[in-house]
C-alpha cells in the first residue's frame, strides 16, 4: 500500500507541476539555455527570478513568459554576476519578497576561445569572473537562506569540456572544470544542511553561440555526436528541473552529462 507522501508525490508528477511554488533564481536567461530553462521552471509552476546582464533581451524573455504563464510568474533581475555586491543586492530582494529560496540555477557565463599563446590576464579575469567567482558568490548567499529552512537545490552549468578538455579552450574548459570540483566540494559541506548541490554538463546544444562557429565546422561537430543532431536548449532545461524537483531528492554532488552520448 502506498504512503501518504507517495501519492501526493505521484500526484504532483501526474500534474506535471514539479516545482510548484518553488521560488528560483535562474541566471543567464535571456536566451540560449538559460530562457530554456525559465520557460521550463514556469510549465513545472515555479516562482522565477530570472538573471541576465543583457536588460532588454531579458525584459523580452520574461514579458513572453509571463504572457503564456501569468503575470508575475517571472520577475527580471538585471545585474552582473562577476559583481558581489549585484549579487548580494538581489539575493536580498528575493529574500525580503518570500522570505526563502527553494533553486538556484548558476547558468550566466562566457566563452571565447584563445589559443595558449594569447591568453591575456583580462581574458582570464573575464572569464573566470562570470564563470567561477559568480557562481561561487550566488552559491554561498543563496546557500545561507536555504540553510535556514534546511533544504535547497543548487544546479551549477558545466560542460563537456571541463571533463574532456578543447584545444583553443584553455579558459574557458578550466572554468567549466572548476564547476564541477565546486559542485562536489559545496555538496559534500551543505548536504548536511539538506541542500542538494549539483552540476549539468552539457554537450553540443544548438544555440546561437554553437551556430556562429559556421556550417562547416558545425557539421564536423555534429558528426562526431553519436545522436546526429545537436542537442535542444529545451533538453538541458529539462535535466534542470529534474534536478531542482523532489524526484532528485536522493541526488546531490554529481555531474549529470547530457550530450548525445559524446563522452561514452
Amino acid at each position: 500500500m502506498l504512503t501518504e507522501e507517495l501519492v501526493q508525490m505521484s500526484q504532483s508528477y501526474d500534474k506535471g507541476r514539479l516545482l510548484e511554488g518553488k521560488v528560483s533564481l535562474i541566471t543567464g536567461a535571456a536566451k540560449g539555455i538559460g530562457k530554456a530553462e525559465v520557460e521550463a521552471f514556469a510549465a513545472a509552476g515555479a516562482i522565477i527570478f530570472a538573471n541576465d546582464i543583457h536588460r532588454d533581451e531579458l525584459n523580452e524573455t520574461v514579458s513572453a513568459v509571463n504572457d503564456r504563464h501569468g503575470a508575475g510568474t517571472v520577475t527580471a533581475l538585471p545585474f552582473d554576476v562577476a559583481n558581489l555586491d549585484d549579487c548580494k543586492a538581489a539575493v536580498l530582494r528575493i529574500h525580503k519578497k518570500h522570505s526563502r529560496l527553494d533553486v538556484l540555477v548558476n547558468n550566466a557565463g562566457l566563452m571565447k576561445d584563445a589559443l595558449i599563446g594569447t591568453i591575456t590576464p583580462d581574458l582570464i579575469n573575464a572569464i573566470y569572473g562570470a564563470n567561477v567567482f559568480g557562481s561561487m558568490h550566488l552559491l554561498q548567499l543563496c546557500a545561507k537562506i536555504m540553510m535556514r529552512h534546511r533544504s535547497g537545490s543548487i544546479i551549477n552549468t558545466s560542460s563537456i569540456v571541463g571533463i574532456t578538455g578543447n584545444p583553443g579552450q584553455l579558459v574557458y574548459s578550466s572554468t567549466k572544470g572548476a564547476i564541477i570540483a565546486m559542485t562536489r566540494t559545496a555538496a559534500k559541506e551543505l548536504a548536511p544542511r539538506g541542500i542538494r548541490v549539483n552540476a549539468i554538463a552539457p554537450g553540443m546544444i544548438d544555440t546561437d553561440m554553437m551556430n556562429s562557429i559556421g556550417p562547416k565546422f558545425l557539421q564536423k561537430h555534429i558528426d562526431n555526436i553519436p545522436l546526429g543532431r545537436l542537442g535542444r536548449p529545451e533538453e538541458i532545461a529539462s535535466a534542470a528541473v529534474f534536478l531542482a524537483s523532489d524526484m532528485a531528492s536522493y541526488i546531490t554532488g554529481h555531474t549529470l552529462v547530457v550530450d548525445g552520448s559524446v563522452l561514452v
